[in-house]
């Protein structure tokens, strides 16, 4: 005499499997609708509101004069992409070519392009080191989220900053890592932690250092930069050839050295209630500080347009991720002035 028992038993697996396959059919469909939704929420926010500057696709060099560089935020199939307008009609039309950034700087015809592309599992994040005419030399892959990006007069030395943990600089954690190229010898130095730090005149050793926001001077050896350990944040001088920083100042972030190499530009951390960091000039000689007329808070590393002017991006108001750019004079006189509507990154040519 024989059972049914296994029958009944092979009939509630067969249904239990049954019932697994429909669920994964289902949540595999809402997850193919969900992605396409999404999609489709993206290609409309990238069609151009009206209003929005003019951008027109066409050649971009760095060897045009004359020119500012940035990044173009308008909205659109351009958004992201490296543009230009006259220095002296920075709100007419701008030219943007095919090379797509979230940070680029420029200078005697070499550029320095960070890329953030998303991906299935994780973003993929690289540098792109660019000759005159946008073209790629090298690619770099980067150990974290876009920050900062400058490339030194000569074009000799390229340097960049990302966020390896956290997502900006008022967050209560987060941790840089800043890098150096020599783009003659193609030479990387993935970390200026690894250079040796003086501070308060002494040798000091901490694991808690992080660097960001490096400038250039002229001589292709100094550099300005941000130090971080302690809670306390540091303007310090560096040295490409010794390979070692000392500190200057206390509560200096970002800093910018003026085409004359006497005055660093920098954003200070102030307690306000309307802002948490404002921009500061600092003359070099003296070390006195300089407030500059721009109350809003800057979280930015500015550009100097000239020794008498700097560039800076805030958010745009009523658009969610966009930046305009926005000027000011560097002796703590004027008043902020609108530069380019829908913009970032500036670089004058």
């Amino acid at each position: 005499m024989t059972t049914t028992a296994p029958r009944t038993g092979m009939t509630s697996l067969r249904r239990r499997l049954l019932v697994l396959v429909t669920a994964v059919l289902l949540l595999t469909g809402l997850g193919t609708a969900v992605v396409l939704h999404a999609a489709a929420r993206a290609d409309r926010a990238d069609q151009r509101r009206p209003g929005d500057p003019a951008a027109i696709s066409g050649k971009l060099t760095l060897r045009q004069k004359g020119r500012l560089a940035f990044v173009n935020t308008a909205s659109g199939p351009l958004r992201g992409a490296v543009a230009s307008v006259p220095s002296a009609e920075p709100g007419s039309g701008r030219t943007a070519s095919h090379l797509k950034c979230v940070r680029f700087y420029a200078a005697a015809g070499t550029g320095i392009c960070l890329q953030s592309s998303p991906g299935v599992l994780r973003q993929s994040n690289r540098a792109l080191l660019v000759d005159a005419d946008l073209r790629t030399r090298r690619s770099f892959p980067l150990a974290g989220a876009p920050s900062r990006a400058r490339v030194s007069p000569s074009g000799r030395f390229a340097a960049w900053t990302v966020f390896v943990s956290g997502e900006s600089y008022s967050s209560a954690f987060f941790s840089t890592r800043t890098s150096v190229l020599d783009t003659r010898t193609m030479r990387l130095t993935p970390s200026l932690e690894t250079y040796s730090i003086v501070k308060d005149g002494k040798p000091y050793h901490a694991s808690d250092v992080n660097f960001w926001g490096v400038t250039f001077a002229s001589d292709d050896d100094t550099f300005y930069a941000t130090l971080n350990t302690a809670n306390r944040t540091y303007l310090v001088r560096g040295s490409l050839s010794r390979r070692t920083v000392t500190t200057l100042v206390q509560n200096a972030e970002c800093p910018s050295l003026s085409p004359d190499g006497t005055r660093v530009a920098f954003k200070k951390r102030v307690l306000s209630r309307t802002a948490l960091w404002h921009e500061y000039v600092l003359d070099l000689r003296t070390l006195r500080e300089t407030a500059l007329a721009e109350r809003h808070s800057v979280d930015d590393q500015a550009t100097w347009l000239d020794n008498r002017t700097l560039a800076y991006a805030l958010p745009s108001n009523g658009k969610i991720g966009g930046s305009d750019l926005w000027s000011v004079p560097a002796d703590g006189t004027g008043t902020p002035r609108l530069l380019i509507a829908d913009g970032s990154s500036p670089a004058p040519l």
